[in-house]
């Protein structure tokens, strides 16, 4: 019990918070622990594509969201990687196994050396869709005429993976979008060979980057759409988790 404490006062709890943590983690017993034995990959925060040694692109993912959904799976009894892109210190479930990258190119390799032996992999991460073709070895000195730095894609990550999918295996893909975003998603769950995609907007106020809260809409591969109110991320990651546990039911 005093390691398990520990564990969650050095991931950010208080000490009042980790003895509250764990208690919540003792409760439920077999019915809860509906996905022991599945192993999980979640996704989460975002990336950086260096321009020179002190600057990059990047984009203002919290990781809130992906953190949230490891934890809820975690909960449930999976096996849980958690590949993370930089971010502000977050609260991590002593349960879920935290791969820390920073580019795009390094997500892609922790995701391709895990993806065969996963059984649902979750892709939050706001990764950079472009990276710079040359990045300086230097700081660039602010100079007297313009800066142009040709950019290249990223690889899609979900896309690839999607591709690779085995039979069983369950992929879920998330759609930050600012417009038209039930026909964005729905066009990214058939490219990308995903089972359900979670969407949510921008313009949706209390959702999307930085927040506490997110609404979203899940979309699965029969057209069915499930709505959900705002609410907090913790409980859209265990709305999340219940519709992945159920799809594998009536599979």
């Amino acid at each position: 019990m005093d390691s398990i404490i520990y564990t969650l006062q050095g991931n950010g709890f208080t000490p009042s918070e980790a003895i509250l943590e764990f208690i919540k983690k003792l409760d439920g017993g077999p019915a809860k622990k509906k996905l022991l034995n599945k192993r999980v990959l979640v996704t989460a925060g975002p990336t950086q594509e260096s321009i020179d040694p002190v600057r990059y692109i990047g984009n203002r993912s919290s990781g809130k969201m992906g953190y949230a959904i490891a934890g809820a799976f975690a909960a449930r009894g999976a096996s849980v990687i958690l590949v993370s892109g930089p971010v502000e210190k977050l609260a991590t479930d002593p349960r879920v196994e935290v791969i820390r990258v920073t580019t795009a190119q390094e997500m892609y390799g922790a995701c391709m050396e895990r993806v065969d032996k996963t059984d649902i992999a979750v892709f939050n991460a706001a990764v950079s869709d472009f990276t710079p073709e040359k990045p300086s070895s230097r700081k660039v000195k602010r100079g007297d005429g313009e800066w142009t730095i040709r950019l290249k894609p990223t690889r899609d990550i979900a896309g690839e993976l999607g591709r690779g999918k085995k039979e069983g295996q369950l992929f879920v893909g998330f759609a930050l979008e600012t417009d038209r975003g039930i026909q964005h998603a729905r066009k990214k769950l058939e490219k990308k060979n995903l089972d359900l995609i979670v969407l949510n907007s921008l313009e949706e106020p209390g959702a999307g980057f930085g927040t506490d809260t997110n609404r979203v809409t899940m979309i699965d591969r029969s057209g069915k759409m499930d709505n959900y109110e705002l609410k907090p991320k913790d409980q859209v990651a265990e709305d999340l988790v219940e519709k992945v546990i159920k799809m594998i039911e009536d599979a």
